[in-house]
């Protein structure tokens, strides 16, 4: 039992580790040779995790091979773009200038129903709305709306909006995040001013962020 265990835990972090060197795509955005690969690593995990007869080598080195294998893919597609075109194929329109293209549709195996699943994905409840379709190597599909049914932006209303930048996280369950304090070129002496605005310790903090406005946001941990 405890050798299966820590069996386990070995294969476990060399996944994590293999899986992390992959990239931080989530599933639905993975190319066809990333899926394969996933799926792959994870069957050759299982055999010697749950087999206690097989090496546990068995695993790990087909794992790294793996991992090499698609980084050299990964490399050879950011190097050619032909090579990328096959192995992970081109974006194709199934909706043009408002029309939906049936030999698009058709090559790509998509019924009406799954084309309008995935527009309600996307926030979009009617056909006669979209300008744009286009299927992506993902598996995803991008919408352009027609510029009647489009949401308002400052832009069209010829308004500039204020900078905003983004928000740091200054504190975290009671930790001061000393790398954030310093990208906004603060010390822990003014964290601590600010903090006693809202009557509590910085140790005593759930989280504090600060905006790009300077606007402090900040929130006691539930007392036990």
């Amino acid at each position: 039992m405890l050798i299966t265990f820590f069996r386990s835990i070995i294969l476990y972090m060399i996944v994590l580790i293999v899986m992390r060197f992959m990239g931080k795509r989530e599933i639905g955005q993975l190319q066809p040779f990333e899926l394969a690969i996933s799926i792959m690593i994870a069957d050759l995990a299982t055999i010697p995790m749950s087999e206690i007869g097989i090496p546990i080598f068995n695993g790990i080195i087909p794992i790294l091979g793996l991992l090499l294998m698609h980084i050299t893919i990964s490399l050879i597609n950011l190097k050619s773009i032909k090579a990328r075109e096959i192995i992970c194929g081109k974006p194709r329109i199934l909706i043009y200038r408002g029309k939906i293209d049936e030999k698009a549709l058709k090559k790509e195996r998509f019924t009406i129903n799954e084309l309008q699943e995935r527009l309600r994905g996307n926030n979009v409840f009617n056909l006669a709305d979209v300008e744009y379709a286009i299927l992506e190597t993902s598996g995803e599909v991008t919408i352009i709306q027609k510029p009647g049914k489009r949401n308002v932006i400052p832009e069209d209303l010829n308004i500039e909006p204020e900078y905003e930048g983004i928000p740091y996280d200054l504190v975290i369950d009671g930790k001061i995040m000393e790398k954030n304090l310093k990208a906004i070129g603060k010390d822990e002496k003014w964290l601590e001013k600010q903090v006693e605005k809202f009557h509590m310790r910085t140790k005593d903090a759930l989280v504090v962020t600060i905006d790009g406005k300077n606007q402090i946001f900040c929130q006691r941990k539930e007392n036990k």
